[in-house]
Formats: C-alpha cells, structure tokens, sequence
C-alpha cells in the first residue's frame, strides 16, 4: 500500500486501507439470486457496517490529510484544479470507452 500525503497519516490510511479492504471483500458477496428488496436490505446493512467499522477510521485520516494539505499549502492549487475540471458527476461509460479507443 501506498504512503499518505504526509508521514503522520500514513498509519491511519493503512489501517484504513485493510479495514475497507476486509469490508469491501464482503461487500462483493451478494446473493445473485436475491430479490430487489433483499439487495437494498443487504446494500443498507453493509453501508452501516462500513460505517460501524471504517467509518471512524476514515474520518480520522479524512482531516488528518486535509490537515497536511494546508500545511503543505496545497489548498489553493486543489482549488484551481477543480476549478479548472470540475467534477459534477461521475464520466459516463461512454466517455470511458472513448478515452480508450485507439486512436
């Protein structure tokens, strides 16, 4: 796994990283043959384990990066990076697939 921004964070995103990691293995585990009702029941209960077990984690490491980043004084390029490429909703497949085509 990678090192943080900042060696102070590094601790806090490994020990994110295993714990979403653990989670997401299980997440991947669905039942195929579930009905639409069982699949949002089982999406909900592992949203609220994630938060019960990561969630903590993720938060701590959250503002100990944000942290890094002013004392870095990162903030007023970050901010001329999403200025520049805003990021209003997630590219579609298509502009996936376009980004991949041989040219």
């Amino acid at each position: 796994m990678a090192s943080s921004l900042s060696d102070e964070c590094t601790p806090m995103k490994r020990e994110y990283d295993s714990c979403f990691n653990a989670w997401f293995e299980g997440y991947l585990e669905p039942a195929v043959s579930a009905t639409p009702a069982e699949r949002l029941k089982y999406t909900q209960d592992k949203a609220e384990e994630y938060e019960a077990k990561c969630g903590r984690i993720w938060s701590q490491y959250q503002k100990c990066v944000q942290r890094a980043v002013r004392d870095k004084g990162l903030e007023t390029l970050l901010a001329q990076a999403r200025a520049d490429n805003p990021l209003k909703e997630p590219p579609s497949l298509h502009d996936s697939q376009r980004a991949h085509a041989p040219a």
